[in-house]
């Protein structure tokens, strides 16, 4: 058993150093950071949803933005679209789960915001109809997705595609990439910048 246990460690290593091999992937996650740190500036807000566990992983993210990532700062505006029971549950039985969260972007999604949309396969259908919403309210719209990116990486203005087919390997990437950013944005906004 230990065997296994320290071979799912190297699974989890090898998928980080693909990440850190992938000069456009870190090109885009710099991205995102930078937009993150324009639209707080601008007193904008970050958006996130997902199903299951990229539901969990989109209200970590929105959590270290309003509280606080890495040291006691003024909180950031930022929602995860899966916390409102009554909201999901009304869409979802009036439009259908389609539409659960393209429905709460359409009434709390302003210009200027950032939608970040998780899916390890990037086929999520609630998400993508969230990104044709975004779309016409002019949110920018981010794919935190896996595999070849599905159909979110087509539609995203930036899709970050963690290089791997194992959902597990991609939810961990996920966090680290969400950390990544929480981290960036602070140094950024409230600390002495990022070298």
């Amino acid at each position: 058993m230990k065997n296994y246990i320290k071979n799912q460690v190297k699974l989890s290593f090898e998928t980080k150093q693909a990440i850190y091999e992938n000069e456009k992937l870190l090109n885009d996650i710099e991205k995102v950071s930078k937009l993150c740190v324009e639209l707080y500036k601008n007193n904008k807000k970050t958006i996130l949803a997902g199903n299951g566990g990229s539901a969990a992983d989109a209200q970590h993210i929105a959590a270290e933005m309003v509280g606080r990532y890495g040291f006691d700062r003024p909180s950031l505006p930022s929602l995860a679209l899966t916390t409102d029971t009554s909201a999901l549950t009304a869409i979802g039985n009036d439009y259908g789960y389609d539409k659960v969260f393209s429905r709460q972007l359409e009434g709390m999604g302003q210009d200027g915001d950032l939608f970040i949309g998780i899916s390890t396969s990037g086929n999520s259908e609630n998400i993508i109809n969230a990104f044709n919403s975004a779309k016409d309210k002019n949110i920018t719209t981010v794919a935190l997705t896996g595999r070849d990116g599905g159909e979110m990486a087509k539609l995203a203005d930036i899709a970050l595609v963690v290089p791997s087919n194992s959902t597990p390997r991609i939810q961990e990437s996920h966090i680290l990439i969400g950390h990544i950013i929480c981290d960036i944005i602070e140094k950024e906004i409230f600390g002495d910048g990022v070298s």
